[in-house]
């Protein structure tokens, strides 16, 4: 078609029909609601979110700003059928439009049945739901932390239920259990729980019970969020989940450490039944005292069985009695033997020890001294003439003024060591002339001569052996009596009532004598 036949339609430049398109659209869908499945979803580091909703023939590209992302109730998946509500615009940029999302909710409990098991199984995967990592309840805890809402009947049914059981501290962390941060805040909640100290001015609870009532499968979706699920998986407190009715099942039930059907059965399972403890202890104690009664009588009747089987005090140490009797009695006897053969021995000493034997040993002692100092003089000579030759086949060498000087020192000093070898020769000698004369002094002290000095007498059995009693005389016996100067043979003549008696040999007779015969010795 020829131009000049369109000369009078208005021209647009390229951005006053992109932006009057945008009006159109806009104007036309302000507010819509779209039902798709979610693809390619992805959030920018500036927090918008980009998405495109599919379904079999279209495809629609969507985008949530940052400040409506987080307040979405359901978090985008790919794979998530959703119906998104807000309007439509255009993208001029591109020459594209665009649903700009302002809500988000499942398409149906279908969807989040799907997203849930998709979900249930990517988390027992990564093994958070292992029974190893399930930790036991303690039996009587100090400190019971509940995280739910402050202003519903949950919060009075454990403290109400608590009290009737076993009182306990509570420490409450509200929350939101449901709709837009619910998630968060729960999940806050079980993290700050664990971050208190254990000496804390914060008492920091040994339990936590994280509760809600029942609900749809929409109000308790909360508590199937990731973030919440892996809160509970890293808390070092023993968790209990009790979260909506016994039918109702979330993520978090399968990650805690026990599960509650309800709450009141959470605060069930936090404490044991006081009366039923004080109860239990008593019987034990009853129990214990019986076992201990039983126990004492038992051992009693064994004792009792093992005594009637042993012997007598008595008759136990009639034995040692009797080796302690015969000991007594030999005792003595032993010591007098003892000392009997300890004098024989030492009159054996004693004789051999005379003092002419020991003039004799020191006049050995004396000669053998002599001749160890006349060898030690030779010895020294002859050192000293081998050095005075070698000093003075050097002399012609060397100079002879310091030979000489030398040779004169070197003998200076073997005359000192020769006068030093005689002093020590002769003190030694002195030392043992003093050593033997206290032992002759020690051996005359200690000789029966000294005794026979007195006046007494020693007598000898023919074979030698001293006689020490009466009773061991026999008539006719030649005996030896030993006096301090000489010894006298005699004969035993007879026994009467005072006692053997000894006399000399028979003297002959003389002439001039009346006949008297010599009168007894002893």
């Amino acid at each position: 078609m020829p131009p000049t036949a369109h000369s009078n339609i208005r021209e647009y430049t390229v951005s006053e029909l992109s932006f009057a398109l945008k009006r159109t659209v806009e104007e036309a869908y302000e507010y819509v609601r779209v039902r798709g499945e979610i693809s390619g979803f992805k959030r920018a580091a500036s927090g918008h979110m980009y998405m495109a909703l599919k379904d079999a023939d279209a495809v629609l590209d969507a985008v949530c700003w940052r400040g409506m992302a987080s307040r979405l109730e359901v978090k985008p998946e790919d794979g998530l059928e959703v119906i998104a509500t807000g309007k439509l615009t255009t993208y001029p940029g591109r020459s594209k439009y665009q649903l700009v999302i302002q809500s988000l909710e499942p398409a149906g409990v279908g969807a989040l049945m799907a997203l849930l098991e998709e979900r249930k199984k990517k988390l027992a995967a990564e093994g958070l739901f292992a029974p190893e990592r399930k930790r036991p309840i303690p039996f009587l805890p100090r400190v019971v932390g509940v995280i739910t809402s402050p202003t519903g009947a949950v919060i009075r049914d454990i403290l109400h239920r608590l009290s009737d059981r076993f009182p306990r501290d509570v420490l409450v962390w509200p929350v939101v259990v449901q709709g837009e941060g619910a998630a968060e805040q729960v999940a806050a909640a079980i993290r700050g729980f664990n971050a208190l100290p254990v000496q804390g001015d914060i008492a920091r609870p040994d339990v936590l019970i994280v509760a809600r009532g029942g609900g749809s499968l929409e109000d308790l979706w909360a508590f199937n969020e990731e973030i919440v699920v892996r809160a509970a998986a890293d808390s070092t407190i023993p968790l209990i989940s009790a979260v909506g009715h016994e039918t109702d099942t979330t993520l978090i039930d399968y990650v805690a450490d026990l599960r509650a059907p309800t709450p009141t059965a959470a605060a069930e399972k936090a404490v044991p039944v006081r009366s039923e403890l004080i109860s239990r202890v008593e019987t034990l104690g009853s129990r214990l005292d019986g076992a201990r009664r039983r126990l004492v009588d038992d051992r009693r009747q064994r004792v009792a069985g093992l005594a009637r089987g042993l012997p007598s005090p008595r008759e136990i140490l009639a034995l040692p009695q009797q080796c302690v009797d015969d000991l007594g009695e030999r005792l003595p006897r032993a010591l007098v033997t003892t000392v009997e053969r300890a004098r024989a021995r030492l009159d054996r000493l004693a004789g051999q020890m005379t003092p002419l034997a020991l003039e004799r040993e020191i006049e050995r002692r004396r000669d053998r001294l002599r001749e160890l100092g006349e060898r030690a003089r030779r010895e020294l000579r002859a050192v000293r003439d081998d050095r005075v030759a070698g000093l003075k086949h050097l002399t012609r060498m060397l100079r002879p003024d310091l030979l000489v000087r030398d040779v004169r020192h070197m003998g200076e000093r073997v005359e000192g060591l020769a006068e030093r070898l005689n002093r020590s020769y002769m003190l030694k000698v002195d030392r043992w002339r003093d050593a033997l004369a206290a032992q002759v002094r020690l051996m005359e002290s200690l000789s029966y001569g000294q005794v026979l000095a007195r006046g007494f007498a020693l007598v000898r059995d023919a074979a030698g052996q001293p006689v020490t009693r009466a009773a061991g005389a026999v008539a006719g016996a030649d005996w030896e009596v030993e006096f301090h100067d000489g010894r006298v043979p005699v004969e035993v003549k007879g026994a009467d009532s005072a006692g053997d008696r000894l006399t000399r040999p028979r003297a002959k007779r003389n002439s001039t004598d009346d006949g008297d015969r010599q009168g007894k010795l002893l």
